[in-house]
């Protein structure tokens, strides 16, 4: 479910104005491919991930398929997916079927061969787009010309020899599975990390096939007609993004994946390794290990415009310990001055009793910079300071002037901006830790804001 961030990732590719002859889908990518081939632009894709119900996606068994445990068939069914995702997400399969200018492959699992099956767009029926999602244990298998198929995960998550073939030189990976050393407790943690194992180790095993035709290609030896060596581009998550279980219950949602995933492609478009591609080796999707995660959205409006924003401690403890107190920031604005933008290389720091906010945008190809102020106004009752740090005080500055763009104040919006941020702690071992890491968190944040003081260390 919580690949709305790739919805994100192909907002910034087609703003660097890439485009590309063929498009490979496995698992959740099958749905994002989906959407794409049945010609939905990324920015539509976006609107839709962020309108889209996540319960949607959790349909029961029928009662009598529960009666035969311990041999279900799935812990549930495919029909959330089939009657209510699909179609809000602009899914449209004779759609898929007829479109041209792109070739796009489907991967499923065939059980019964045990193999990866690259379905040509062309091909493609609905049974197809629902095996691509259906994990084992999770979703029944999928009957297609009398065979079993299932999600393709456990074999490959990246068909990258299957686009190899088709004599591509330039490969991009939109990868947002897991990989990081740790190695947690847990029955699902358990079962996410085999997925991670496999859908990894597979993966290094087409990068190193990559390149061996790399070094034949050197030597003059092209077996599928490539002129140049074979370039790969991995666009992924600084730290992995939070599973589908915290999506589900809210704790994330589709409009902060989406503008992860925007900002953590523009930070690799901009990174000076951009044109020669990644090392093909398991460094590839090596992420950082997160400790307890601290996370709160926000949202403004008022005549400058509407802000959606989501603000992200990647390690609680060392937020809650540290002299300089510093967030990940992404969101979106939308504004008269500049019209629709997702924010990238955002921050949000803690700092002199305020919360200050920074980051860049893309105004139609003008560079303009967000800067924003939370804090309380001087002298007045507590009422009175509570209601004044709900608001927040923007200015848009275009790159190269001093000068605003624009400026004005927003009030809050929807009921979610409260005084103090409200954390949504994920990643913490146990529900005491959760809480215990809330609760400080709060107390920081109050001591800061409200009463205009810095907790001391420790």
């Amino acid at each position: 479910m919580r690949v709305a961030w790739q919805a994100g990732v192909l907002c910034a590719l087609e703003e660097a104005g890439l485009g590309f002859a063929h498009a490979d889908g496995t698992s959740g990518g099958t749905i994002n491919l989906a959407m794409l081939m049945s010609g939905r632009s990324p920015r539509e894709m976006a609107e839709r991930w962020r309108t889209l119900r996540v319960r949607d996606f959790a349909t029961p068994l029928p009662l009598r398929d529960y009666l035969r445990a311990p041999h279900l068939p799935g812990f549930g069914s495919a029909g959330g997916i089939e009657r209510r995702v699909f179609p809000h997400l602009g899914v449209d399969v004779e759609a898929i079927r007829a479109a041209r200018g792109i070739e796009g492959t489907f991967n499923v699992c065939s059980h019964a061969t045990k193999t990866n099956e690259a379905i040509e767009h062309r091909d493609v029926d609905l049974g197809t787009l629902v095996a691509g999602v259906s994990l084992p244990m999770l979703m029944p298998a999928v009957r297609r010309a009398g065979s079993p198929y299932l999600d393709s995960v456990w074999i490959k998550d990246a068909n990258l020899i299957g686009a190899v073939k088709r004599g591509a030189e330039e490969l991009w990976i939109l990868w947002c599975i897991g990989n990081t050393p740790a190695y947690r407790d847990g029955p699902f943690r358990q079962y996410v990390h085999m997925i991670e194992q496999s859908a990894n180790g597979v993966l290094f095993e087409e990068l190193d096939r990559v390149r061996e035709l790399n070094e034949a290609i050197a030597a003059g030896h092209s077996p599928y007609g490539q002129r140049r060596p074979i370039v790969v581009h991995v666009v992924k998550p600084r730290h992995p993004i939070p599973l589908d279980p915290d999506f589900f219950m809210g704790r994330i949602d589709a409009a902060t994946l989406v503008a992860m995933g925007y900002g953590d492609a523009c930070h690799y478009l901009g990174g000076a390794d951009r044109e020669g591609g990644v090392a093909l080796t398991p460094e590839a999707t090596k992420m950082e290990e997160p400790g307890v995660r601290v996370s709160w959205r926000e949202r403004h409006a008022g005549p400058l415009g509407r802000t959606e924003l989501a603000a992200e401690v990647p390690d609680a403890a060392a937020f809650l310990a540290g002299t300089v107190r510093e967030a990940r920031l992404v969101g979106r604005l939308r504004a008269p001055a500049v019209g629709e933008a997702l924010l990238r290389d955002g921050r949000v720091t803690l700092e002199g009793g305020a919360l200050v906010y920074e980051a860049m945008l893309n105004a139609g190809g003008r560079p303009v910079r967000l800067r924003a102020r939370r804090a309380a106004r001087p002298g007045g009752s507590l009422g009175e300071r509570l209601s004044s740090l709900r608001r927040l005080h923007v200015e848009l500055i275009e790159s190269g002037s001093e000068s605003p763009l624009a400026e004005g104040v927003l009030d809050p919006r929807g009921g979610g901006t409260t005084p103090v941020p409200l954390p949504i702690v994920t990643d913490a071992p146990s529900i005491w830790r959760r809480l215990a890491t809330a609760a400080a968190f709060e107390r920081v944040m109050a001591a800061e804001l409200v009463a205009g003081r810095r907790k001391p260390r420790g």
